[in-house]
């Protein structure tokens, strides 16, 4: 079990959590405020009255804007439908064999294209220069991860969460006096912000890098990068009868005790910073087998909740009590995996509650709250699909896919209920089990793939897993066509391809052996993570998270030794030296081409960006060590995870998909592209800061 806690406050009391970097979906957590207090109610009372009272002047004003902004449209309407991953090798063969029929006739009726990626070619990476038209040097948004000058230790990018400065202290009590900083990392403007200041309507749903949400005259609900109820970026966790040590990377084993006719647990929540030591906050629980493999009563202390073999709970709400008042809930699903000869139980990752959020996941606020009325629970988790309790093995895939197609349904029931309610303006919503089935299942593709020496064979079982996967989406494609007029412009669109990710290189070891790193005497490599066993004294280069390799610069990085005017030179040397680099054992290139920063990026957060970006061949990526900061393994490694698909290779390599129901003039486009064409259908102009370019769509006249 592995858990690296700092605990601050919000509202009336703050918890963060701060896990081990599991790859580079995992990382820091953010803060939880914890509301229930008699004066947030009275609060939230006096808001929503005086709310009530002034509604009909809003809806008036909002009425005579509303008419002004689409005076120079030429469309109602448009939608993107992001399908997360779609590759588009898959996508063309599932096309000619007449399995994708609604994609083919988007395509018939208007255009098909593949569309150009970012550098690297990461989800956070992408999504961000979808929404603000620019290239990461103007967004900030490099990696999963950023690493602090100071001390060098890797945070999430996406986001920062700090408790408020000031405490009062009452006895055992720790009151926090001000509010926390829940600050969104990712910078420029999105077009859907600038379509708000024009008073078109805009509903954003599950975009990648929304949290916290910004505030702008539209509906958004927060994706990528959220946090579970601990914190974290997706912890689970499992209660068994097994013995022995575990080092799960993203969850947590706790132990499962017998008491008379079942056995006894205790969930684990965030930390109390109410109370000074207070610890994490436990919700006691029974779990009671009722004679049939696989069938128990979970007894909680105010619900009992029937688990079936196979098959996971509904969404069971869960209070944690941090004091008298002071409350937070949050939500999960439970699923037992064995009852002989171990009992064990998982627990999905806590997502923030959907009905009460204990942190901003929407905006307008209650947004998050309506949905949850309307169409029932949700996950908030911004990485919903527990692809990391599949490959710890504590699920299996048939519980991974029931879980990913789970988080599908609820994604569709918000989208075509967004469709139905939309008239006009822009609607757009990201699905990303497209994204989370191939990262698990690429592996059926391939028989030889090194994943099956671990996970178990399964082609047969899980052969057409990618193509059912591909069928599902094609399904809400065609759903989507209902919604679709004359007037009406639809995108179907994936932020970049997919391939095989069969080995995994150790930039750092390379980095080791060719004289750029250096380790302190006496690392134990095997166990220092975080860039620990680094000697700062002796490094000019270093390498985590997944974008590439970052220069130990004097007056940027605390220890920094490289001098700046040399700098541009050492980013080519080692960009020249990466590129072509071969897999002896294999007798295959495995890095395509490395670049120099300045070739990928502009604009004025180069000083975050990774120095040399490495672009890596077809069945390659960073290994799982790089991306946790380790150093001393071997530079080529199996990758014998199930996590056997991945996109971290040279983008060009990995261009995603473009569909669209209109055909358009731009021969190459690019996803920086989508912003610019969009505000262009309302009738505005592009910004200077953005870097796409409209592709010019032809509209009906």
């Amino acid at each position: 079990m592995r858990s690296h806690r700092w605990a601050p406050l919000a509202a009336l009391a703050l918890a963060l959590a701060l896990p081990g970097f599991a790859e580079a979906y995992v990382g820091p957590g953010a803060g939880f405020a914890f509301v229930g207090s008699f004066v947030s109610l009275l609060v939230a009372f006096a808001v929503g009255f005086a709310s009530l009272l002034i509604w009909p002047f809003r809806v008036a004003m909002r009425a005579l804007r509303g008419s002004q902004g689409y005076k120079k449209a030429k469309v109602k309407k448009v939608i993107f439908l992001g399908l997360d991953g779609l590759e588009p090798t898959l996508v063309e063969k599932y096309l000619a064999e007449g399995k994708m029929p609604n994609l083919a006739k988007l395509r018939d009726e208007g255009q098909y294209s593949t569309l150009r990626t970012t550098f690297p070619a990461l989800s956070p990476v992408a999504w961000s220069t979808f929404a603000t038209g620019s290239n990461p040097g103007k967004h900030q948004m490099f990696d999963f991860l950023n690493r602090s000058f100071k001390s060098y230790i890797p945070e999430l990018a996406s986001s920062h969460v700090a408790p408020p400065t000031k405490m009062l202290k009452l006895g055992k009590w720790r009151i926090p006096l001000g509010k926390p900083i829940v600050e969104l990392r990712r910078k420029s403007k999105t077009f859907w912000s600038i379509l708000g200041d024009n008073h078109v309507a805009t509903t954003i749903l599950r975009v990648p890098i929304t949290f916290p949400p910004e505030k702008f005259e539209g509906k958004l609900l927060s994706a990528m990068c959220t946090p579970d109820l601990l914190g974290t970026q997706g912890s689970f966790q499992e209660f068994t009868t097994k013995t022995g040590d575990t080092d799960f990377e993203a969850g947590f084993r706790f132990p499962l005790r017998k008491n008379g006719r079942g056995y006894d647990g205790d969930i684990v929540g965030p930390d109390n910073s109410l109370v000074e030591g207070g610890g994490a906050m436990k919700i006691p629980f029974k779990l009671v087998p009722n004679g049939s493999p696989g069938h128990a009563v979970l007894e909680l202390p105010d619900e009992k909740v029937e688990l079936h073999a196979g098959k996971n709970s509904d969404w069971v709400r869960l209070t944690f009590k941090a004091g008298p008042g002071v409350k937070v809930t949050g939500i999960t699903q439970f699923r037992i995996v064995s009852t002989e000869p171990e009992v064990s139980l998982y627990c999905t990752p806590i997502s923030i509650d959907p009905e009460a959020p204990a942190l901003p996941i929407s905006h307008p606020s209650y947004y998050a709250t309506y949905l949850a009325k309307l169409l029932g629970d949700y996950s908030t988790l911004g990485f919903a699909e527990d692809t990391w309790a599949l490959n710890e093995r504590v699920i299996d895939e048939d519980a991974f896919l029931e879980q990913a197609y789970s988080v599908c349904d609820e994604r569709e029931k918000m989208f075509f209920s967004t469709l139905e309610k939309t008239k006009r303006g822009m609607v757009t919503c990201v699905f990303d089990t497209s994204d989370r089935v191939q990262h698990m299942f690429f592996r059926y593709l391939e028989s030889d793939h090194p994943a099956h020496k671990a996970n178990g064979n399964g082609l047969v079982k899980y052969q057409t897993a990618i193509e059912d996967l591909y069928k599902r989406m094609d399904d809400i494609v065609g759903r989507t066509f209902q919604y679709v007029d004359d007037e009406t412009v639809l995108f179907v669109l994936s932020d970049h391809g997919f391939k095989s990710f069969q080995r995994g290189v150790q930039l750092n070891t390379w980095l080791l052996e060719n004289g750029y790193l250096a380790v302190k005497e006496g690392a134990d490599l095997k166990t220092m993570s975080y860039l620990r066993a680094v000697d700062w004294s002796k490094t000019r280069a270093y390498s985590f998270g997944l974008a590439g390799i970052y220069l130990n610069v004097k007056g940027r990085e605390a220890e920094g030794i490289v001098e700046p005017k040399e700098a541009p030179a050492l980013m080519q040397e080692i960009a020249d030296k990466l590129t072509g680099l071969i897999d002896e054992e294999r007798n295959a290139v495995a890095i395509s081409r490395a670049y120099p920063k300045s070739v990928c990026y502009s604009g004025p957060y180069m000083r975050v960006a990774p120095d040399v970006v490495v672009g890596y061949s077809i069945g390659y990526r960073s290994a799982w060590d790089v991306a946790v900061g380790k150093v001393g393994a071997p530079v080529f490694e199996d990758n014998l995870k199930a996590w056997s698909g991945d996109h971290c290779i040279d983008p060009p390599l990995i261009p995603g998909v473009l569909f669209a129901n209109r055909k358009f003039k731009a021969e190459r486009p690019g996803i920086e592209d989508m912003g610019p064409t969009c505000l262009s259908l309302f009738g505005f102009p592009t910004p200077a800061f953005m870097d796409g370019k409209d592709i010019q769509v032809e509209v009906a006249r």
